[in-house]
């Protein structure tokens, strides 16, 4: 299996980093193939909302007119080459980081939306789908940050659009109650809870 860990996060060896190193660490215990895309390092320009991607049917992805981190042999490419998906943010002011919206903005290349057409359709909607992991942390406790933020529905949108269905998602609450925060042994429980269920 070859998988790509998409890490939204600003802050170097927060909590999303430590998950992602763990399940990086399980999966390659298992055999699997590892890609991993720090966010905070790539070059991704903004999306320019032109829509030239969108124009050409068929269900690979289109071609974005930047030349970046995303686009050409990029983190689309990664993702396309990818049999699973781990998308991972961190909650800020209630949704997904900035850094990681503007990855979801660039995903735009996964939409078939020709000018005249109503709306979009996702170019991944048909065949099968790929499974993902997605996982937030909050300041808040995870009971109250599921329902309350927005965080995994932005990632569970984001793994739809590039073809992928979560078939886990791990929210890590309180994780601003010390400066270099760690993550408890039940939070360990449900990250390998996790990767299990991409494996099978």
């Amino acid at each position: 299996m070859r998988v790509v860990t998409i890490n939204g996060s600003y802050r170097k060896d927060g909590v999303t980093d430590q998950v992602l190193r763990e399940i990086t660490r399980e999966l390659e215990d298992e055999g699997a193939c590892v890609e991993s895309v720090v966010l905070r390092d790539e070059p991704i320009e903004f999306c320019l909302n032109c829509r030239e991607c969108t124009q050409r049917d068929g269900c690979n992805p289109g071609q974005c007119v930047l030349a970046d981190g995303m686009a050409g042999t990029g983190i689309v490419e990664k993702i396309e080459r990818a049999n699973a998906v781990v998308l991972a943010s961190p909650t800020n002011m209630g949704t997904v980081t900035a850094l990681f919206k503007r990855f979801m903005e660039r995903l735009t290349v996964y939409a078939y939306w020709p000018w005249g057409a109503r709306g979009p359709v996702y170019r991944k909607a048909k065949g099968r789908q790929k499974p993902a992991v997605i996982i937030s942390s909050s300041s808040a406790p995870a009971w109250m940050a599921r329902p309350a933020f927005n965080s995994l529905r932005q990632l569970k949108w984001s793994a739809k659009a590039v073809g992928a269905k979560p078939v886990a998602s791990v929210c890590i609450g309180t994780v601003t109650d010390k400066p270099k925060p760690s993550l408890s042994q039940r939070d360990w429980r449900k990250v390998k809870k996790s990767v299990r269920k991409l494996l099978h």
